[in-house]
C-alpha cells in the first residue's frame, strides 16, 4: 500500500483542486453548506475511482475514467448552480482545460526533478494553488463577464478541451504519451493560457473604455445642469428683481398717498379723505405674497404660486425657509423651482380626474425638510433607485438637477407613488 501513496496524494489534490475550482468559477444556487456537501461527494466519487485505477496498476483507464466520471457527477449536480446550462458547460470545459493543463504540466516538470513521484504532487500543489488564488482574488469578475457572453468564447474552451482529451482517449498508454508528446501538449498549453489571457485582457479593456464613457457622459450630464442651471438663475435675478422693483413702487406710492391722507386731515377734510382710502383699496393691486424670509426662494415660489392659481390649482404653503442658509440660495430656488414646476405639470395631466392641489411645506429643524405632494397618473413610476421615470423627450432635466442637488449638500431625496398621490421629501 504505501508504493501506492504518491498516486493517492496526486489524486487526492488534482480531484479537490478540481471541486474547488467549480465552485470558484461557479455560482451556487443554495447554502454554501449543500454546495459544500454536494461537493464532497463528488470528491469521495472520484477519488474512489481514482484509487481503485491505481490499486489496479491502470493509469490510461484512469485517465479515461476521470474524463468521464468527473462530466457526469457534475452534469448531476448542475441543478445546483444559477448559471444556465451553456454557462455552466463553459465553466466546465474550463475547469477541464486547468486541470489537464496542471497535470501535464507537472508531470513534465517533475521528470526533472530528484523524487519524481512526490516532485509531481508538489508541483500540482503549486499550480492548482496558483490558478485558484488568481482566478479567486483578480480574474473572477472578469471571468463571469465571460460566463455570461460564453457565445463568443465558447469556441476556444471546446476547442482545448477536445485537443486535450484527443490525446488521453487515443491514447494506450498515457505515461508513454505524456513523455513523447509532451512539445505538442506543451504548445497546446500555451496556446490555452495565450486564449483565456486574450479574453480577460479584452474584457478589462472594454471594462475600462465603458467606465471612462460613463464619465464623459457623467461631465457631459453635469455640463447641461450648469447650463440649464444659468438659464434658470438668470430668470430667478430677473423675477427678483421685478418683485423689488414692484415693492419699491408700491412704497413711493404709498409714501404720497400718507401725505395726502396727512393733509386732507389736518385740513379736517375728513370725507374727501375717507373717499380716497376707499379708491385705494378697490385700486390696489395684489402685491405677492411672502412666504418665507429668504428672498431667492420667496420669489421663485411666488411666481410658480401665480401659475398654479391661473390654472386653477389651490396650493396650500407653508415655508419656514430662513434668510441665511447653510446651502446655496439661489440654487435651493431652483431646486424648489423644478418641484413645483414638475408638480403643476403633473396636475394638469391629471385635469378633470380629481380636484387639482399642491401642497408644500418646508420645516427647520436645523436642517431644511421640504415636502411636496401633488396628484399624479397611474403610469407614474419610480426606477430602481426610487427617482421618477421619464419617458417623454426633453423632460427630466429638472428631476436630474434634484438629484444632484441632494447629492453635492449630502441630502436625502425621497420619492414616493401611493394611492394617486405624488411625494417627493427633500432633506439638507
Amino acid at each position: 500500500m504505501s508504493e501506492h501513496f504518491p498516486d493517492f496524494l496526486r489524486a487526492a489534490i488534482s480531484t479537490t483542486a478540481n471541486v474547488l475550482l467549480m465552485i470558484t468559477l461557479l455560482q451556487p444556487k443554495y447554502s454554501k453548506k449543500i454546495t459544500l456537501l454536494t461537493m464532497l461527494c463528488i470528491l469521495a466519487a472520484d477519488l474512489g475511482t481514482a484509487i481503485y485505477c491505481y490499486l489496479s496498476g491502470n493509469l490510461t483507464l484512469l485517465s479515461k475514467l476521470d474524463i468521464v466520471l468527473f462530466a457526469v457527477l457534475c452534469f448531476a449536480v448542475r441543478p445546483l448552480f444559477k448559471d444556465t446550462f451553456m454557462q455552466w458547460l463553459f465553466s466546465y470545459l474550463t475547469v477541464q482545460n486547468i486541470s489537464d493543463a496542471v497535470i501535464v504540466l507537472s508531470f513534465i516538470g517533475s521528470r526533472h526533478l530528484p523524487y519524481p513521484p512526490y516532485a509531481n504532487s508538489l508541483l500540482r500543489i503549486i499550480l492548482f494553488g496558483t490558478f485558484l488564488l488568481i482566478l479567486s482574488r483578480y480574474v473572477r469578475p472578469l471571468y463571469r463577464q465571460a460566463v455570461e457572453h460564453w457565445s463568443a468564447y465558447f469556441a476556444v474552451a471546446l476547442g482545448i478541451y477536445i485537443t486535450f482529451n484527443y490525446y488521453v482517449l487515443s491514447s494506450d498508454d498515457i505515461v508513454v504519451t505524456l513523455t513523447e508528446q509532451a512539445v505538442p501538449l506543451l504548445l497546446v498549453i500555451f496556446i490555452g493560457l495565450a486564449a483565456y489571457g486574450s479574453i480577460i485582457l479584452s474584457l478589462k479593456n472594454l471594462q475600462r473604455e465603458y467606465r471612462i464613457k460613463e464619465e464623459n457622459q457623467k461631465m457631459q450630464a453635469e455640463r447641461e445642469y450648469l447650463q440649464l442651471a444659468a438659464g434658470n438663475m438668470s430668470q430667478r435675478l430677473e423675477l427678483m428683481e421685478e418683485v423689488s422693483a414692484q415693492n419699491s413702487r408700491a412704497a413711493h406710492d404709498r409714501r404720497h398717498f400718507n401725505n395726502m391722507i396727512l393733509a386732507l386731515l389736518e385740513k379736517d377734510e375728513n370725507q374727501e379723505a375717507v373717499s380716497l382710502l376707499k379708491k385705494q383699496n378697490q385700486d390696489t393691486p395684489k402685491i405677492s405674497k411672502v412666504y418665507c424670509e429668504n428672498p431667492a426662494v420667496n420669489a421663485a415660489v411666488c411666481h410658480y404660486a401665480g401659475l398654479a392659481e391661473q390654472s386653477g390649482i389651490l396650493t396650500e404653503i407653508e415655508l419656514d425657509i430662513p434668510r441665511d442658509l447653510t446651502v446655496d440660495s439661489l440654487e435651493l430656488s431652483m431646486v424648489v423651482s423644478n418641484l413645483l414646476e414638475n408638480a403643476i405639470a403633473a396636475c394638469l395631466k391629471n385635469s378633470g380626474s380629481r380636484p387639482l392641489s399642491i401642497q408644500f411645506i418646508c420645516r427647520n429643524m436645523g436642517r431644511l425638510l421640504l415636502e411636496i405632494e401633488n396628484p399624479c397618473t397611474k403610469g407614474t413610476v419610480l426606477d430602481e433607485e426610487g427617482y421618477p421615470v421619464t419617458l417623454e423627450e426633453g423632460h427630466g432635466i429638472g428631476s436630474k438637477n434634484v438629484i444632484a442637488f441632494a447629492k453635492k449638500y449630502d441630502g436625502e431625496l425621497i420619492y414616493q407613488v401611493e394611492k394617486g398621490l405624488f411625494r417627493v421629501r427633500l432633506l439638507v
